[in-house]
This record gives C-alpha cells, structure tokens and sequence, in this order.
C-alpha cells in the first residue's frame, strides 16, 4: 500500500510539474493589425495573432481569447515577418578596415556583437553569415547572453593563395611548410587552401567548427589586391570537393562570384548559391535557373551608399562591378532565376546603419510586395538549403502561420504601398520580436 500512494504521489507531482510548465508558457497576443505573411501579395485584414513560447499559434481575423497573455494593440498598423539579409558579414560589417590591419580578434568579435544587437535593432531576425567567425557571438545570441540576429555561420571564407580573402601582405609569399599560419588564418577570421587535399580538409575543419554551409572564393574579387576580377579562382576538381564535403554533411557551397565563366564552372561543379554575380550573361543565369542555384546578389551602386577605397585598383574594380548591377537584376528577373536580399556591408559601422535602406533600394527592380517577399519567405527558402545544418528548424522563417517562428515586426504604416518604410527602422518600426521574445516596443502593454 504504501509503494503504491509514493508511485501515485510521483505522478501526480510530475502531472502538476508538467501542467504547470504548461502554464508558464508565455503567450503574447497582438490585436488589430494587417498581416503581411511573407508569401501573399494580399494583407491578411483586422487580424489577430497569438504567440506562445517562441512560436506563432494563430492567425485570425475572428477574436482570438488567451487569459493572461501580454495584450498589444497594433493600432491598425502592418505586421510583417523579421526581416533576412542573406549575404551579411558580422564581424567585417562592423570593424573598420584598419582594426582589420592592426588589431586583434578580440576586439573584432566585441565590435562584431555590438553590432550585432543594431543589426537585430533594424528588424533583421536572421542573417545568412558569408564570412568570418561568428560561431561565439551565434551561440551567445542563442543563449540570450547577448542581443542579435539568428545567425547561419558559413564560417571562415576560404580562398586560393592570391585568391580573394588572401590579404596577406605581399612579402608573404613565397611560403614554406615551416611558415606559421597567417595571423586572421589562425583565428578563423578567413582560411586558405590549395589542392584537392587541402581543400577537403580545409572544409571539414570549418563544418566540424558549426558552419551552416561553406563559403568560398569562385573568382576575382573588389577589396583584395592580388586577383584581377576575371581570374578564375580554385579549379573545378577543388571546387568539386568543396561540393562533395558539403554534400556528406547534407548542406551547400556559397561562392563568392562576379564574371560570366567562373560561374558557369560554379554550377557545373555543384555550387547552390552565387554571390554577386554583377558580370554574368543572360545564359548563364538560364543555366543557374535550370539547374536550381540561387543568385544571391546585391543592390550595390556607386551612389551615396557606394563603397570607397585606398587602392586606386578596388575602386576602379568597384565602378566595373557596379556598373553591371542594373543588368543583372533586370536579367534575372526577366530569366526567372531565384534572387535572394543581401547587403554585403564591409568595414563600416556607419554604412551598416544603412541595412534597411539598401532593402528598400531594390524598388528599383522590384514592386513593394516582391521586396518584401524576397526579404523573408524567399531568403529563407535559401537557408534552408543547409538542411540539418539548419540551427533552428523548430518552424519556419520569413513567415507569419501557426507553428512558424515568432520573428515579427509591426510597421507604422503600410511597406506593400511604401516599401521605404523599412529603410528607417528606428522611426518606423514600433514592435521588433525575435523568437517570441520582445526587443522593441513603442506601443502600450495591457
């Protein structure tokens, strides 16, 4: 008799613990707001959405009850889903150019997490990372230790000798096995390889790190100084085994591209996501198309925003670049190739204040609606390539349905009539959540 009232004391006692974590569920309720959903051209009207714990669990129009959930009024304004920029750098978004010179990877990653809770600020929830390591400042958002975006790590990006990401100074080469590692090498800040060996090493040191998905260097880049823009960087066999590492961890190669040939031998090789691009061909964006690789390509123009340089040959390479941007994104549309939203702010703290703006840039190709889209449920259609590398697969991103992630912003204002709404977050943007919790709020609790 009494082994069975201390087994029905055990569960009734975990019956309580259990009913009453239940009950310590945070819910948040959000009434009288239009919902942009991130996939329809159409508003949801007067809707009200319900989250509990990180996670959205209903979208109504009809009156929705939930006792002792945090009430917010949206006052009729726009709710749309946190925003993605999927070509972001959170370490050389934030650091000028001459901590990367002279300083230490200390003081990179302190001002790549600063800058991470402005980014978050903005109204990014999450950024696809391209470069660098940003593993830390990943985990500690994660944990809540810091404020910041989800962040996909590709960790650090991996170049040729003489490739683009090889900043070495010119006295670095010839090297001999002796040689130790370049300083930003050793940290992880970038990384280098050569030959099919190295190569498939390189690869699995950066995913056994926690990288999403592998970043490399396909060909000729701006800000470095030993590769002209029409060198083909990496063979086809390394950029094959690039592919081939990242296929056994089931996720995708990144490569950092601008000319017409590189690609093609790109995506002939297996690479799912083309960075740039500003200098390719309208065929090649059909071959991209048919073989399902994502352009991943950038507003950048020489305008107020325009990226300046020391060398007189980065900018020279900057105007040429630039000068392609209008044709591609017209191309691409046109082809029907799949774009994804990046910014690719580098070593300017001031310019990345910016982020919003260069979003809204994109009226230039694109209707209000189809930037919006791009911004959320397209960019995460493009993160989730990385597939079980994928850190938060609870639900989806770049949505507003139940069972996706409480990533949510609320516009004062309409953005699918005036998309330069979101290039002014600090004034825009009354309400910024991430993973259920509130980061922003202008608007009154009740």
């Amino acid at each position: 008799m009494i082994k069975h009232l201390s087994l029905l004391c055990v569960f009734v006692f975990w019956g309580a613990t259990s009913a009453g974590a239940q009950e310590a569920v945070q819910q948040t309720l959000i009434t009288n707001v239009h919902v942009f959903d991130g996939a329809n051209e159409q508003r949801i009207e007067n809707a009200n959405v319900l989250i509990e714990g990180n996670l959205i669990a209903a979208v109504s129009t009809h009156p929705i009850t939930a006792e002792g959930a945090t009430l917010i009024d949206g006052g009729g304004s726009t709710l749309i889903p946190g925003l993605i920029d999927a070509h972001w750098h959170t370490l050389y978004c934030c650091n000028p150019q001459s901590v990367v010179v002279t300083g230490d990877i200390l003081e990179v990653a302190v001002r790549g997490a600063i800058g991470s809770e402005k980014t978050l600020m903005r109204g990014f929830t999450s950024v696809r990372d391209v470069g660098g390591n940003s593993f830390a400042i990943k985990r500690m958002i994660d944990k809540r230790e810091i404020d910041g975006p989800r962040i996909l790590p590709s960790g650090p990006p991996v170049t040729q000798t003489g490739g683009h990401f090889d900043y070495r100074p010119y006295q670095a080469v010839p090297s001999n096995a002796a040689d130790s590692k370049w300083y930003w090498y050793s940290v992880g800040l970038m990384a280098q390889a050569d030959g099919v060996p190295e190569v498939t090493k390189t690869s699995r040191e950066i995913m056994r790190m926690g990288a999403s998905q592998l970043k490399i260097a396909g060909g000729g880049g701006v800000s470095s100084t030993y590769d002209p823009l029409d060198v083909r960087q990496f063979t086809k066999a390394e950029i094959e085994a690039f592919v081939e590492v990242a296929d056994t961890y089931n996720t995708y190669v990144a490569s950092h591209i601008f000319t017409d040939e590189a690609t093609r031998i790109a995506v002939e090789a297996g690479v799912k996501s083309i960075e740039h691009g500003f200098l390719m061909s309208r065929e090649t964006m059909e071959l991209m198309r048919d073989n399902d690789v994502w352009l991943s390509v950038q507003p950048l123009l020489d305008d107020e925003d325009g990226f300046t340089f020391n060398d007189p040959e980065s900018q020279r390479k900057w105007i040429e670049v630039t000068d392609g941007t209008d044709r591609t994104y017209t191309t691409a549309k046109e082809v029907g190739v799949k774009v994804a939203f990046g910014t690719d702010i580098l070593f300017d703290p001031a310019l990345a204040e910016r982020q919003g703006a260069f979003l809204a840039k994109l009226k230039r190709w694109y209707e209000p609606f189809e930037v919006l889209k791009m911004a959320t449920s397209g960019n995460a259609e493009l993160l989730a390539l990385a597939g079980p590398r994928h850190p938060y697969r609870a639900g989806p991103l770049g949505v507003i349905k139940e069972g996706a992630y409480a990533d949510l912003i609320l516009v004062d204002g309409n953005p699918l009539e005036d998309i330069d709404l979101v290039a002014s977050p600090h004034e825009n943007f009354d309400l910024i959540m991430k993973d259920g919790v509130i980061y922003k709020n202008t608007l009154s609790l009740n």
